[in-house]
């Protein structure tokens, strides 16, 4: 039974990577055709909610406990190629929150390093075996600091394994940008992987998202560039990123600006000036990336801009018991 107190109450569904027998190789959290159906079996079709009923219904207050949607994050084509076929089949209509640097030549760095993880190594110990081979600094100390978020960041993402949570804090708080890149980018070297080559694979198409519109599908924000912390950035920067990703999305699918007025926090981040800036662009309806509520919250839906999400891989967890 997918419902209990932990989760009894109205929230989405978040998905990022989906597999077959052709381009998409399975990886850490990425499900199959069948894997997508069984997820929606055992959530129960009548609890999901098109993407449109699930915004009304929230902004005048009248979801139900068991009131749950679909999302998908980050624009990727596995999301077209694997699960759209799913979706159309069983007639739900779903988020799918998308950043725009990907049209503008800017793919994000993060897939284009995620597809390279799972496709040029045996496992993901490989991958950081070789990272931190490659990795010209001491950073030992630097994790011994953190035992503390370790673990925090464990208990607030299960889903993770205490590796990947050290990986991404090398790669998000040790490392500046260019260090983490010039790093990825001789792992890339050794193993002669061509970037060019892939990224038209991994990413939507302008088409795909014009297509994903006529279906009745619901395009959001997800930031243009896909900022790793935009509650980081001054508040100019952060408001540049999103009137940049509402303004192309609209040009995109040829609609005022202000119906493009969802969005998901790009990796959990997001701050007051964040909402703020979203409210101003008249964005209404906005998701976090976890079903915690940390110590700046009153209630696990705060606001309507941040709706929790229980991630797919979680709900995976639970069906195979």
């Amino acid at each position: 039974m997918y419902f209990s107190k932990n989760n009894n109450f109205p929230h989405g569904i978040m998905f990022h990577q989906f597999h077959d027998k052709k381009f998409y190789k399975s990886g850490e959290g990425s499900l199959s055709k069948d894997d997508f159906h069984d997820l929606i079996n055992f959530v129960g079709k009548n609890n999901i909610l098109d993407a449109e009923t699930f915004f009304q219904k929230k902004i005048e207050n009248k979801l139900k406990k068991n009131d749950v949607c679909l999302t998908f994050d980050d624009g990727l084509k596995c999301q077209i190629e694997v699960a759209l076929q799913v979706l159309e089949d069983l007639n739900l209509k779903s988020f799918f929150f998308v950043s725009t640097s990907n049209f503008e030549n800017k793919p994000d760095f993060f897939e284009i390093t995620r597809y390279f993880k799972i496709n040029y190594f045996d496992s993901s110990e490989k991958f950081y075996d070789l990272f931190f081979e490659v990795l010209d600094k001491d950073y030992n100390d630097f994790l011994k600091k953190n035992k503390q978020i370790i673990k925090d960041k464990i208990k607030v993402y299960p889903f993770y394994t205490k590796r990947d949570i050290e990986f991404r804090l090398i790669r998000d708080r040790f490392l500046n940008e260019q260090e983490y890149t010039n790093t990825i980018t001789l792992m890339f070297n050794e193993k002669n992987y061509v970037v060019n080559e892939v990224v038209p694979k991994l990413f939507f198409s302008k088409s795909d998202l014009t297509s994903l519109d006529s279906l009745g599908h619901k395009i959001g924000l997800h930031s243009h560039s896909h900022v790793k912390f935009i509650e980081r950035l001054p508040f100019k920067l952060q408001k540049m990123e999103y009137v940049n990703n509402q303004k192309n999305l609209s040009n995109i699918l040829n609609k005022p600006s202000k119906k493009i007025n969802s969005m998901s926090h790009p990796l959990g981040s997001y701050n007051e000036s964040s909402l703020e800036i979203l409210r101003s662009l008249n964005v209404s309806l906005g998701f976090r990336d976890n079903m915690s509520v940390n110590h700046k919250m009153k209630s696990i839906n705060n606001s309507n801009l941040e709706i929790a999400r229980e991630d797919h891989s979680l709900i995976m967890k639970k069906l195979k018991r």
